[in-house]
């Protein structure tokens, strides 16, 4: 566990110092293109959003677990909770197409629009990490006897089928040669998954 933790801060912070050494190096090189400058400062950018991220994720899985994170329920649109979560996921989705699909008549759900609204976010920023940069993400709610489903599908390899639910567990992960990438630490789906059961709720692969 330390190993990665080291791993998933050291990797983001080697990247952005050595952004920035080039950057303070520049007077003595001579000078940096536009577009080159331009590429460094959105690799601190970038890096910069996945420490933060991390420890996001590290603080409140904490909270999660010292019982911290319950709000209490409010009626609320589902389609506002997927639209705030896509909002804010925009930048990380790229160029990738998403499609949303809710039905009009959709009733309003008794929970903290802003909780489940985080883990939503959560499971659609996975989907980005792991599907082509041009395809597509889908989202979708529907009634479910007494509860409503939003699901989330993306066009990535998928899951191996041994790790199931399991996935939803802290640093469980697929490892980074099935993703083509670097796999993470393991937090983001068990905090979407703590989430959910604050509100009542579940998740599911």
């Amino acid at each position: 566990l330390l190993d990665a933790v080291t791993h998933d801060l050291r990797t983001p912070l080697t990247s952005i110092k050595a952004a920035v050494t080039t950057l303070l190096d520049e007077p003595e090189s001579g000078g940096l293109r536009d577009e080159d400058r331009s590429e460094l400062l959105e690799i601190v950018n970038e890096e910069t959003d996945r420490l933060n991220d991390f420890i996001e994720k590290l603080v409140g899985l904490a909270r999660l677990e010292a019982g911290e994170f319950g709000q209490p329920p409010v009626p609320g649109s589902v389609e506002e909770i997927i639209q705030n979560a896509v909002d804010r996921a925009s930048r990380r989705l790229g160029q990738r197409r998403v499609e949303v699909v809710i039905p009009a008549d959709l009733p309003p759900v008794a929970v903290n629009s802003i909780s489940v609204s985080e883990a939503v976010f959560t499971v659609i920023d996975n989907a980005a990490k792991f599907s082509g940069p041009e395809s597509v993400v889908r989202i979708s709610a529907e009634v479910l006897g007494p509860a409503i489903e939003i699901s989330i599908e993306d066009q990535g390899p998928g899951l191996p089928k041994e790790l199931g639910d399991r996935i939803f567990e802290k640093f469980v992960r697929a490892d980074a040669g099935h993703s083509g990438r670097g796999a993470g630490l393991g937090l983001g789906l068990a905090f979407a998954r703590g989430i959910l059961e604050t509100q009542h709720g579940s998740i599911r692969f």
